[in-house]
């Protein structure tokens, strides 16, 4: 664990008293247990960003895709290419 920067928050009652249950019940102190919460949050909180930005490259993939191919652009395909004698990489 990095260094430790001291924190002050406000919790409810009712936080405050499960804090302390858990605490007790895992023998680990109040302060871990808020680490490892804050640390779990974190985490899903990024794994949704990731998921959201990857939603919308696939989004946008598929928007590009249904346009076609663009005017002046490529007009073969990779597989196409495969199938030509003399594969590409080898004197093609």
């Amino acid at each position: 664990m990095g260094r430790m920067v001291r924190k002050q928050l406000y919790i409810d009652d009712e936080q405050e008293a499960a804090l302390k249950r858990y605490a007790k019940e895992r023998g680990v102190t109040e302060a871990e247990l808020v680490r490892d919460a804050l640390d779990r949050y974190l985490t899903e909180i990024a794994r949704e960003e990731g998921d959201a930005a990857w939603a919308r490259i696939m989004e946008l993939s598929e928007r590009q895709a249904a346009k076609g191919p663009l005017p002046g652009k490529r007009d073969w395909t990779r597989e196409e290419i495969y199938d030509r004698p003399g594969k590409p990489g080898r004197g093609w």
